[in-house]
């Protein structure tokens, strides 16, 4: 049986890790490598690294800190923000990235994808998918959050795997931070489109949280979170223990 996937984000703005509400009112956690780092010896399966204002500030991703932190942990790495061009794929994956986020990026330029799965593989490209639900329907947001795109989200996911991702990060805009739970509806309704690997991002508030997650929307593949993790509302070996105690599999 496949063991299903925890996963820290590290949401980075000028080389810290921040948090906020529904994309809002950031707040300062730590330094990205020592969370890292912290993760890693915890048991997190992988890591998502956000540079969550490069793309609304027009520049590239961040690589230092990467950089360093690829030399600290040996959990695989997804990174994102302000990816749009293969040079920042190469960029990123020579950094210590072992996956690559797509947005925004993708948005501009849908080829991107085809072009990026090709040179890399799918496996290495991850579509990130910014979703809020406008006059009743499921709508892709870029530029962290802040712009509307008009695409109706499951079938922006569904061209997006169909062109050559080889895994989706959902991010509820509407659950975000609010720590209510996931997007359940939501996630069902990807994971019903798609085939590859689907990770929930937005919402967790509990350890219940995630065996909910896992035990309504069998298909989602892992479970991502940020604040419960820095905080320490939620430490990640007592959360497996939990969730292997209510019969779901995952990696101690």
């Amino acid at each position: 049986m496949i063991t299903k996937r925890i996963i820290p984000c590290l949401d980075v703005k000028d080389g810290r890790v921040v948090k906020g509400v529904n994309f809002q009112g950031l707040s300062d956690v730590d330094s990205p490598v020592t969370l890292a780092s912290f993760y890693s010896d915890a048991g997190a399966d992988e890591l998502v690294f956000y540079d969550i204002t490069a793309s609304a500030e027009g520049r590239r991703i961040f690589t230092d800190v990467l950089a360093e932190a690829a030399r600290r942990v040996f959990i695989p790495l997804t990174v994102g923000g302000g990816v749009s061009s293969l040079d920042d794929f190469d960029r990123v994956l020579k950094c210590g990235a072992d996956k690559v986020s797509v947005n925004s990026g993708a948005i501009r330029d849908p080829s991107l994808i085809p072009e990026a799965a090709k040179r890399y593989g799918d496996q290495c490209v991850v579509i990130s998918a910014d979703v809020k639900r406008v006059g009743g329907e499921y709508r892709v947001f870029a530029r962290g959050g802040r712009e509307d795109t008009g695409l109706e989200a499951i079938e922006w996911i569904k061209r997006c795997v169909g062109s050559g991702a080889g895994e989706v990060v959902v991010n509820s805009m509407d659950t975000d931070g609010v720590r209510g739970g996931f997007d359940l509806p939501l996630l069902s309704a990807v994971c019903g489109a798609v085939s590859v690997p689907v990770i929930a991002s937005g919402g967790a508030g509990s350890v219940d949280d995630f065996i909910r997650l896992f035990k309504d929307v069998p298909g989602v593949d892992a479970g991502l979170a940020a604040s419960v993790f820095h905080f320490g509302q939620i430490r990640i070996p007592d959360l497996k223990a939990s969730l292997r105690g209510a019969g779901i599999p995952v990696r101690i």
